[in-house]
């Protein structure tokens, strides 16, 4: 255990930059985590530990879970309530946060490959709702999720929080584009589009006892032509009501619940 003072010390600056910027966190294959129950899920979760900043507080408070998280970290800092509210992320800090390093798509893809029922998402931007796709995803039982790289970075703090550590637990791949997903992944599944179309096929009399992926879309616009296209079937969730479309964590809610009933 190391004891750090100073709002200029290099392992703090790092922390910040780690915080925001998305282009620094994949740089450094890292991402910070803060709190006691994403910190302790990630521990369980056999997550690698890089950097454990903890307050004397924290460590009083939480005890168990900060003896745990610092026996798998490879390095241990103990800071002051100031510094850790000047690295924080949160109004309130439990005062724990973790550097963590990031899980590598490759180990994820042969996961994903294998399983049975996906959900795979283009472009998309709102970090809350991605967030609580992976929660629900969990909750409910899909296999795995795919992600494009144009979606919002999985590592910020705002996903990992809404996550609430499901994103630890669930296998993830993040493709290119959407273009690779069929290219590698399309003689195995049957990949279907959601679409805000009532002339498409109700998502309740589609048959998911095949290898499925279920494509879902960007929040304003939805899919892309190209993508939509290339599915095998257009799908919908059924709307009542002068309701066009729903929010996409919603939308990805009722689909896992149909793919898995």
């Amino acid at each position: 255990m190391k004891k750090l003072e100073s709002k200029e010390n290099r392992e703090i600056k790092k922390v910040l930059k780690l915080l925001s910027s998305k282009k620094f966190r994949n740089l450094e294959k890292a991402f910070v985590i803060e709190g006691a129950r994403l910190c302790e899920d990630a521990a369980n979760s056999g997550i690698i530990i890089e950097r454990f900043f903890y307050t004397q507080k924290a460590q009083d408070r939480y005890k168990k879970i900060a003896e745990k998280i610092e026996k798998q970290a490879k390095c241990s800092f103990l800071v002051s309530e100031k510094i850790m509210g000047f690295i924080s992320d949160t109004k309130t800090p439990q005062g724990l946060l973790c550097v963590c390093k990031q899980f590598e798509d490759e180990f994820n893809f042969e996961k994903i490959k294998s399983s049975k029922k996906l959900i795979a998402l283009e472009n998309i931007q709102d970090p809350s709702n991605l967030g609580t796709i992976f929660r629900t995803a969990e909750a409910l039982g899909i296999d795995g999720i795919i992600l494009t790289d144009d979606c919002c970075d999985i590592f910020s703090s705002k996903v990992l929080r809404g996550s609430m550590g499901a994103i630890f637990r669930i296998p993830v791949c993040t493709f290119e584009n959407t273009k690779n997903i069929f290219n590698l992944l399309e003689k195995d599944f049957d990949i279907y589009a959601t679409v805000p179309d009532k002339n498409a096929k109700d998502i309740e009399k589609v048959d998911f006892s095949k290898k499925s992926i279920v494509l879902i879309g960007n929040e304003g616009n939805g899919l892309k032509d190209e993508t939509i296209k290339r599915c095998k079937e257009k799908i919908t969730i059924p709307m009542k009501g002068k309701t066009e479309s729903l929010n996409a964590a919603v939308a990805a809610s009722i689909i896992i619940w149909e793919m898995v009933k």
